[in-house]
């Protein structure tokens, strides 16, 4: 296998939490996200999924550079981000974008869509200023828009013409790794469709590596090629999609695609769906051992001794859980 076009490697992303306003002091520290190591090959999509407050928005941030990185390493394309300087920052962005969740927000309501995809061209130094307005007309037509819509600002639009102009803008500088931030979650079913159709076009034709979050597995499913499944800051399975929708080894993972819905309504009155008991620990003081031990009808005594690594497992995939050969040999607690 080639080398990774994106790699991470124990990366963390810790918040200090002070209190008072003159005498500040560190109270604690909300642990966002807490040792995550990844690599994504070129051309991959891998879905990024668990429950809201997991930390998965924090580690896209934190691959962009939005939010440093408190350790750990972010290799892009064998340029280390979490070492280099701010000019060498700004460079990488024209290898990695993103789209965020809310187009409405993340597009300027004072420039037109013209003037959203010319910017990041003029910024970079893409092309010529003359070949700026043929390049915008050519991203629109390939998100699907017609060009003579440049000129208008984006509450002229719906919500998925706008994220197809969010798409579009991700794509101005030509990336080779897109971060799409849960981007269908604020759209109508039939858009969603439309949107991931599209990313999905837009990976195969431009050989792009897309990071896809979400927190609805089934729509992980149709797009992803992997599928890393994250909880309280760490990843806790990683593993092909197809094995990890249809054969769930972590019982977190068990518990997410009990709640995927199917269109049939007898499946569906069949279907048995795992209720975790109590919420999502704090990440400002998560438990100790395995994090998801509270709520795993499997945890015993030695689940809170120490933090399982994220081991690989007879099928290939990688699994953080200390008696996930057990579990899948029908044991129970």
């Amino acid at each position: 296998m080639s080398d990774p076009i994106l790699e991470l490697k124990n990366v963390k992303t810790h918040f200090p939490v002070h209190r008072g306003l003159v005498f500040r002091r560190q109270v604690g520290t909300v642990k966002a996200v807490d040792g995550v190591s990844l690599a994504v090959q070129q051309g991959e999509v891998l879905g990024l999924v668990g429950e809201s407050g997991c930390g998965k928005s924090t580690l896209a941030r934190t691959i962009l550079q939005l939010v440093p990185a408190t350790e750990g390493t972010i290799v892009l394309a064998g340029r280390n981000l979490t070492a280099a300087s701010a000019a060498e920052v700004k460079a990488s962005r024209r290898a990695l974008q993103m789209v965020f969740q809310d187009p409405y927000a993340s597009l300027n309501p004072r420039m037109t869509v013209f003037a959203a995809l010319a910017e990041p061209m003029l910024v970079h130094k893409i092309c010529a200023r003359a070949e700026v307005a043929g390049r915008v007309a050519e991203l629109m037509k390939k998100v699907g828009l017609a060009p003579r819509f440049m000129k208008k600002y984006p509450h002229e639009f719906s919500g998925g013409q706008r994220q197809r102009i969010a798409v579009a803008r991700a794509l101005a500088l030509q990336p080779k790794v897109i971060i799409a931030d849960e981007p269908v979650s604020a759209l109508d079913v039939s858009v969603q469709a439309q949107i991931l159709n599209l990313l999905a076009q837009l990976v195969r034709e431009m050989d792009l590596s897309l990071i896809f979050i979400a927190h609805d597995l089934s729509v992980v499913k149709h797009i992803s090629d992997r599928i890393a499944v994250m909880y309280l800051g760490k990843i806790v399975e990683l593993g092909r999609a197809a094995d990890v929708i249809e054969r769930p080894r972590h019982p977190y993972t068990r518990a997410l695609v009990s709640a995927i819905p199917t269109p049939d309504p007898d499946a569906e009155r069949a279907r048995h769906r795992i209720v975790l008991a109590g919420d999502p620990p704090s990440p400002l003081n998560p438990p100790a051992g395995c994090a998801f031990h509270p709520r795993c009808r499997y945890a015993e005594e030695k689940c809170k001794a120490a933090v399982p690594p994220l081991e690989r497992i007879a099928d290939g995939r990688e699994v953080a859980c200390i008696r996930v050969e057990e579990i899948a040999g029908g044991g129970t607690a």
